[in-house]
């Protein structure tokens, strides 16, 4: 797939981390069920193109919102972070592993508890080693102690529990580390040597979500479910308070309609605009927003602005330097 004209100024042949945008989609991914086995009249233009055209040649076609990032060190060693694990991890797995040659997960980090971000945990030993005796290491999990008691609740197994005097443990494939961060931008944590500030946002009034500030050279905040950005969240990614982000990837779920728990295109453009990033890429889209069609008005957007913007999509792989 063509990459997007981001992160130009800082690609080069001595660039080796990257990131991959596993998914780009909404819950609902696209194409949206009910758009085919009820159409409209006329059908939706964005689910049958996704039908229709092979989904690594269709960036209309979107899984669950996730993102991986491939860090290389110095030394050439990569690590492999990833955020959130959703509904269709295994599809990304076969499709997006396979092309970037994706060999294994180094670490994960949650950045809440809804279905798209928590449910491929089940799917995890698909690319964790095997071991009969479960003698492997346990790959770190980082998440908010709200999220670790849903997650336990789903997932009994995958979980630590208090073990009854004399009870031997039940192994299962999947050895986790679970990790419990907090919802504070002035608490950062370490996964697989990279710094991570987490970014508390509201998703919905009342629900707080997390977003994620990393990298040293350049500066990617990533931001995938809010309808609100607190005061004191927007000064840690804003140019006029603590600093320009280099990259700014945000949640534009929907193209029309009243605010709810994700912002709208419209919402996300004002957000920009506010926080002033060199370059912004939007994710979590619903069917409202057609790759092609959306990415030319941004494109006049950005001119008009002066910050390029765009969509987002899945397998799209950034270089940059971290």
């Amino acid at each position: 797939m063509e990459s997007q004209n981001l992160t130009q100024n800082s690609i080069s042949n001595a660039v080796k981390s990257a990131l991959i945008f596993l998914g780009t989609g909404c819950s609902n991914t696209v194409p949206f069920g009910l758009c085919l086995v009820q159409p409209s009249d006329p059908p939706c233009h964005v689910c049958y193109q996704a039908l229709s055209v092979p989904p690594e040649q269709n960036p209309n076609y979107r899984c669950n919102t996730s993102l991986l990032i491939d860090y290389c060190e110095s030394d050439e060693k990569h690590s492999y972070i990833l955020i959130d694990i959703g509904k269709t991890f295994r599809e990304q797995v076969l499709r997006w592993f396979t092309f970037h040659k994706i060999p294994r997960l180094d670490s994960i980090i949650l950045s809440h508890e809804h279905a798209d971000a928590v449910l491929g945990l089940d799917d995890i030993r698909a690319v964790l080693p095997f071991s009969p005796t479960n003698n492997i290491d346990p790959i770190p999990i980082y998440l908010s102690q709200f999220t670790m008691e849903s997650v336990a609740m789903r997932f009994p197994y995958l979980t630590k529990k208090n073990l009854r005097e004399g009870q031997k443990i039940r192994r299962v494939a999947a050895q986790l580390d679970w990790n419990i961060i907090e919802e504070d931008c002035q608490r950062p944590f370490v996964a697989s040597g990279v710094k991570f500030v987490p970014l508390p946002v509201m998703h919905g009034e009342g629900y707080i979500c997390l977003g994620f500030l990393f990298g040293e050279k350049s500066r990617v905040a990533y931001i995938s479910d809010v309808s609100r950005i607190p005061a004191s969240t927007e000064y840690v990614i804003s140019k006029a308070g603590a600093g320009q982000l280099d990259l700014l990837i945000l949640d534009a779920s929907r193209k029309y309609g009243l605010p709810g728990a994700h912002f709208t295109l419209s919402q996300s453009l004002e957000a920009v605009k506010r926080l002033y990033p060199k370059q912004a890429l939007f994710t979590g889209m619903g069917h409202e927003l057609d790759h092609y069609k959306d990415n030319e008005f941004l494109a006049e957007w950005s001119k008009r602005e002066g910050i390029l913007v765009q969509l987002a999509h899945d397998g799209l792989r950034i270089p940059i330097d971290m």
